[in-house]
């Protein structure tokens, strides 16, 4: 999803610029010729979702400090970046204080401009990100908070947030990896119970000579090895959520004691004398055929309407493909931040070719295949190269590996890395023709090996161009430390020259 920014200010002529600068840089424009009409704009709930403002501070009317003033309040706050003929440092204090996030000064450099435009974009990404994780592991997540604002899941949030106005039991149904626990969250965060614990419980998982324990807890020397009291999954999540993922693989002797739980309101845990009351909401889940089970015996016909009070389906990832760009943009900012790397985005080729895809691991596939394109990805935007499982499986599109080439294949099967590098060859000319990097020589024209520290200040000068001059990046590839390479570069007089 193309992030839209809003441009306000009064001069026609420096808002026709700005727009046209915005665009350039691959973004969506929206313009306002005054603070009011601005203001509109942002906070009319029917209107387009704004991602960045671009403030003129001395306009008629409403002038930028006052715009500031009046949006300071809102519960999403929208990154600001203003502009003003004046630069003085007075005017900066006077616009950060006020809210602002950035200053550029007119006449606006664009490179300033994008860049600024990029980082604040991050920022916001990486604060909306942790303020979900935040809601999610303090119970909190609501369906606002979930991506989802697809035709097909319009269903699945008007019976959620249905479902979170009572303590009715709720079984959501759906393929595996569409998100079936994301959803639960979300009823339990808009519910009474928000905030309180939530508790979730893989049944397909669980040892089969564990289950009763697990669930329901165990007194001290109750069976071999209960060395002490252990409290279920009822008890840990008493006043809150209990969720039953893949319920349908409970055992049958299990179902009974499941089925008088949720009756009676109580449990007893294994080796007790007395059962215990406990106060929880349930929310099962599964992805299998549950009424052809019952009619096979497999599951209990009494338990299954015990646990079947109110339905939900979620539809899997091919049905609501329009959801797609917003989740790969979610899974790249997460795990950019996670793993250390600047990836801004994704490629529009790309993004239609994830769109193209069927997805049969729905939303999990979708999210470990994203993170597996930033663990390789050497640029700063994912591009069709680095999804090649899913290019082979998507009509029209082809990833090309270049094979290495045939003399170095027969050198490396030869001679071995010596081979490979050679010596006297047209690479000691230098290290890089044309912006493309030859190779480096280890051996004069004379057959004599060239000193060490000579080879290793043609690795840094490669390393610096392939990178474009990105210490972290030429460090991170060399394998040394930025302190290391800065004292590198000094020692063999490769400062002065970058």
């Amino acid at each position: 999803m193309t992030p839209k920014i809003l441009i306000v200010e009064d001069e026609p002529a420096q808002r026709r610029i700005l727009e046209e600068m915005v665009k350039r840089f691959g973004f969506e424009a929206t313009t306002a010729d005054s603070g009011t009409t601005g203001l509109d704009i942002l906070l009319n709930p029917g209107g387009c979702k704004i991602d960045l403002i671009i403030l003129d501070l001395m306009m008629p009317g409403m002038d930028g400090l006052e715009f500031l003033e009046r949006i300071s309040g809102q519960p999403s706050q929208v990154p600001v970046i203003v502009q003003t003929a004046q630069g003085s440092i007075e005017t900066v204090i006077k616009a950060m204080r006020a809210g602002a996030d950035d200053f550029v000064v007119k006449p606006i450099n664009p490179e300033r401009l994008k860049v600024s435009i990029h980082n604040l974009l991050k920022v916001k990404a990486l604060t909306v990100e942790i303020r979900r994780l935040n809601a999610k592991m303090g119970g909190q997540l609501t369906f606002d908070g979930l991506i989802a604002s697809s035709a097909g899941m319009a269903n699945v949030l008007r019976l959620g947030r249905r479902a979170a106005q009572s303590n009715i039991p709720v079984l959501i149904e759906g393929e595996s990896g569409v998100g079936k626990e994301m959803v639960a969250r979300a009823i339990q965060g808009e519910s009474e119970r928000a905030g309180k614990p939530f508790v979730a419980v893989n049944c397909g998982a669980l040892p089969e000579n564990l289950v009763e324990s697990i669930l329901f807890g165990h007194e001290k020397g109750s069976f071999t090895g209960a060395t002490g009291k252990h409290l279920g999954k009822f008890q840990e999540a008493d006043g809150g959520t209990l969720f039953l993922d893949e319920v349908a693989e409970l055992p049958l002797e299990m179902q009974v004691k499941l089925l008088r739980a949720i009756q009676e309101g109580e449990i007893d845990p294994v080796g007790s004398r007395r059962p215990v009351k406990v106060n929880i909401r349930l929310i099962s889940a599964t992805n299998r055929n549950m009424i052809d089970m019952v009619k096979a015996g497999q599951f209990r016909e009494d338990l299954y309407y015990r646990l079947n009070v109110y339905p939900m389906t979620v539809p899997p990832l091919r049905e609501r493909v329009d959801d797609i760009p917003a989740l790969v943009n979610h899974f790249i900012t997460r795990f950019s931040a996670e793993e250390g790397r600047k990836i801004k985005g994704i490629e529009p080729d790309a993004g239609a070719m994830l769109q193209a895809y069927g997805w049969p691991g729905n939303v999990r596939q979708l999210e470990n295949t994203v993170f597996r394109a930033i663990v390789l990805c050497d640029r700063d935007r994912l591009a069709v190269e680095d999804f090649p499982q899913i290019a082979a499986l998507v009509e029209g599109y082809e990833v090309k590996v270049p094979p290495a080439p045939q003399a170095e294949k027969k050198a490396a099967a030869t001679s071995g890395a010596a081979a490979i590098i050679g010596s006297g060859s047209s690479l000691s000319s230098g290290v890089v023709s044309d912006g493309m990097a030859l190779g480096i020589p280890v051996v004069t024209e004379g057959g004599h090996v060239r000193r060490l520290e000579e080879v290793e200040a043609d690795m840094i000068r490669l390393a610096l161009h392939r990178y474009r001059g990105q210490m972290s990046e030429v460090a991170r590839k060399l394998g040394i430390g930025r302190s290391t390479l800065y004292r590198k570069m000094r020692d063999l007089g490769l400062e002065a020259k970058m």
